[in-house]
This record gives structure tokens, C-alpha cells and sequence, in this order.
């Protein structure tokens, strides 16, 4: 939809969550109109219902911040309660618990994550970049999501599962069907795909804990205990179901996008170039300007007040990160692309609170990795034509992304 649109319509009557908003990217002007005019406004929906829209950074991060007001359990996190699978399979998902449940799991599962654990990845997600690379180096010309940004972060995902080379073909498809249900007008649109990777995943976990390998993520799992509780190997297979879902697509389509918002801002792709200690702080501004996951769902669990307005028990309520990113109360000049900005106190990984994304820390690192190495082979990268783009408000994800650039020499060949 166009801009002139974005700025004569009616709020009252739009339905913001309506996939043709974002045909272009994220409608940064129709954002600034509701935070300014409409900041918890009541959005229709095509089943008659509707659900409430909040764009502002505060209050997106004292819903985030108030589990016992905004439930992930009672509804899930997305508009329909069945949406992707079924609830009753989701809720045994960190993203769809609330506390108690929530503060048990989470501080099993953060001890396969720590900084420690963090840091002794990235020598093996630097070997998965440089793979990924070499395969494009010589040619110079690729499609950076299917070439760039769809092989390294599935790669890192599934070595880390222990997924052996030679199914991850098999996984990416899974992974994409599971993401396409989110976007399926139909509820429990990867039912069958769950049950696929969940039969796979078993037969992995079991293999992972008869070799015993003690660096293996089901090994790390499995003996990872808070007050003398554990993980039962179903509980993990839950959890590797999470990954699948929750740590793939995001880096995917935030490295796609990263790369996107880098050649439309030349000079700052070549300062990375030039000065790669910049690298972590353009990650942090590629996060916030990408936002990628633009929204989840929380579910009210009594009567309550928002932005001035009277919130009901069982109402809906949409979180919009990708707003509350680009809220000039919190940001200068929020829609500039800016490498050196501070510190920007993004949504990328959430509102805050209990939900605060579990990898972060991986998720930082594999970018910084991958924007190391890109940046130091793929040199003169030149968008070759459009993008295109993901169908889609929740996500924020490239499809095709075509470039060129000078080309290379594989690692360790000797350039002539």
C-alpha cells in the first residue's frame, strides 16, 4: 500500500495485521501515525473479531514485563490459539509458558547458553561461514538468502543438534513448512511437518546419548539441573522443536536484511569494510532496523488498563516490536540507518522480561561472524536486482536478493 495511503487513512478501520501493509517493508509511516495518534488502538479483524494494537516502546515493554497481566500460555502467541500446531502441543514450548513453568525451564535451557558455552561455537560457526563462502567466492554473483543467509544459520542450528550433513536438506524443508503455517489461513497447517522432525529428533537424541559425546547439546541438556531437576529426553526433543522454529528463520532474515540495509547505505558498508571493530555495533542497529520478527501475542488474564484504554479479560493483544524499534521517544531519527548508534535499547529479541530471546548471545555471534567474514571476501558487493519479499506482517524476511561483487579465492587457495 502507499504512502499516501499510510497517511489518509482512517485508523479506526484498518486492519494493520493485513500482510498487503508490509508489500514493501515495514510501514514505518503508518507506526508513527498510531504511536503518535492511536498507541493502543482496537484493530479489526476479517472473522469479526479483533485484538488490540500497541506500537509504543514502553508499552510494549511493560506487557513483556508483566506475564501475570499478559499471558503466552492461555492463548499463545499468535493471533489464532492453533496457529502453526496445535496448543496443546505448544504450550510445552519456553515461548508459550508463563511462570512458574516458565522460570523452571528457562533456567535448565540457559546453561546450554551461556557466554562461555557461547564463545567455544564460534570457531565452528566460522568454519560454516567459510564453507558457505567458499561454495559463492569464485563466482562473483550470488542470491544472499539462498546462497548466504539460509545456509549459515540452518548449518550452525543443526550441527549444534548434532543433525548429520546429509539431512540437512531434509531439516530446511521442514523448517520451512513450519514457517509457511504461520502465514496458513488454516489452523494446525504443521501438524504433519511436527511430526515428521519430532520422530527424527528422537531418533537423534538417542543416538547423541548412546555415543555420549559430553559436548553435545543433548549431553549439556541432559545433564543441566536446577534444584536436582532435569530434562527428560521429551522435554528436549520439545526444545529442539524450538530451535527449529525460533532459531532459524530469524537469523536468516535478519542477515538477508542486514545486508540489504548495507548496500543501500554504501558508506557504511564500506566503513565495516575498512574497520571491521565496528562489526558488533552495526549488528545491534542491523537487529533494531530489521526487526524481524515484528510482533507476538500476549493474552489479557483480567480487566485491565493500557495507554487509556479498558483491556478485558481474554482480550488479545498484539506487541508490535517492530514499532516499539522505531519509536522517536526512545530513538533519534529512527528510520536513519545509523551503525554508530549507542547502544540501541532494540525489540529484536523481544520486549524484556522472562521472554528476553534465549540466544541472544548466539544469534550476536553468528552475525558478527558472518558480517567478519562477507565483508573481508566478498568485496565491491553490488545489489544486481530487486528483492523480493516475504508475504507476510509477522515476519520481516527476504525471499530473493540476487548481487555481485569481485570474485575470490576459496580459503587457502593462493590468489594468483
Amino acid at each position: 500500500m502507499s504512502t499516501a495511503q499510510t497517511t489518509d487513512v482512517d485508523l479506526d478501520a484498518i486492519d494493520v495485521l493485513d500482510a498487503r501493509w508490509f508489500a514493501d517493508g515495514t510501514p514505518h509511516e503508518l507506526f508513527a501515525r498510531m504511536r503518535a495518534e492511536a498507541p493502543v488502538r482496537w484493530n479489526p479483524l476479517p472473522d469479526g473479531t479483533g485484538c488490540w494494537s500497541v506500537t509504543r516502546h514502553a508499552d510494549v515493554s511493560a506487557i513483556s514485563r508483566d506475564t501475570e497481566t499478559f499471558s503466552s500460555y492461555k492463548a499463545g502467541i499468535f493471533l489464532h490459539p492453533d496457529q502453526v500446531v496445535g496448543l496443546d502441543l505448544t504450550r510445552n514450548l519456553l515461548l508459550y509458558m508463563d511462570p512458574p513453568q516458565h522460570t523452571k525451564y528457562r533456567l535448565i535451557l540457559q546453561k546450554a547458553f551461556t557466554p562461555h558455552t557461547v564463545q567455544a561455537l564460534e570457531d565452528g560457526i566460522r568454519a560454516r561461514v567459510t564453507k558457505t563462502l567458499d561454495r559463492i567466492v569464485e563466482a562473483g554473483s550470488c542470491d544472499v538468502v539462498d546462497d548466504i543467509a539460509v545456509p549459515i544459520p540452518l548449518g550452525v542450528l543443526t550441527e549444534l543438534m548434532g543433525v548429520p550433513e546429509e539431512d540437512i536438506a531434509e531439516f530446511y524443508t521442514w523448517t520451512e513448512e513450519i514457517e509457511a503455517a504461520q502465514r496458513a489461513p488454516e489452523p494446525n497447517a504443521a501438524a504433519e511437518v511436527f511430526v515428521k522432525m519430532a520422530g527424527y529428533l528422537h531418533g537423534q537424541i538417542e543416538r547423541q546419548a548412546a555415543e555420549g559425546n559430553e559436548d553435545s547439546l543433548v549431553m549439556k541438556l541432559r545433564a543441566a539441573e536446577v534444584d536436582g531437576e532435569k530434562l527428560t529426553d521429551p522435554e528436549i526433543l520439545v526444545f529442539f522443536g524450538l530451535l527449529a522454529f525460533a532459531g532459524n528463520d530469524t537469523t536468516r532474515n535478519t542477515l538477508a536484511n542486514g545486508l540489504h540495509a548495507l548496500l543501500e547505505h554504501p558508506d557504511q558498508l564500506q566503513e565495516l569494510v575498512e574497520d571491521p571493530s565496528l562489526i558488533p555495533g552495526a549488528v545491534e542497529e542491523i537487529l533494531r532496523y530489521t526487526s524481524v520478527v515484528r510482533w507476538f501475542v500476549r493474552t489479557a488474564t483480567t480487566d485491565t488498563e493500557l495507554g487509556g484504554q479498558s483491556i478485558r479479560e481474554g482480550d488479545r493483544v498484539v506487541m508490535w516490536y517492530a514499532s516499539a524499534s522505531f519509536d522517536d521517544e526512545v530513538f533519534d531519527e529512527p528510520t536513519r540507518f545509523d551503525i554508530h548508534r549507542v547502544k540501541p535499547e532494540h525489540k529484536a529479541f523481544g520486549g524484556g522480561g522472562r521472554h528476553f530471546c534465549l540466544g541472544a548471545g548466539l544469534a550476536r555471534a553468528e552475525l558478527r561472524i558472518a558480517l567478519e567474514e562477507i565483508t573481508r571476501r566478498l568485496r565491491d558487493l553490488q545489489p544486481a536486482g530487486p528483492v523480493e519479499r516475504l508475504p507476510s506482517s509477522w515476519a520481516n524476511g527476504l525471499v530473493h536478493f540476487p548481487v555481485t561483487f569481485t570474485p575470490g579465492a576459496r580459503a587457502g587457495d593462493t590468489a594468483a
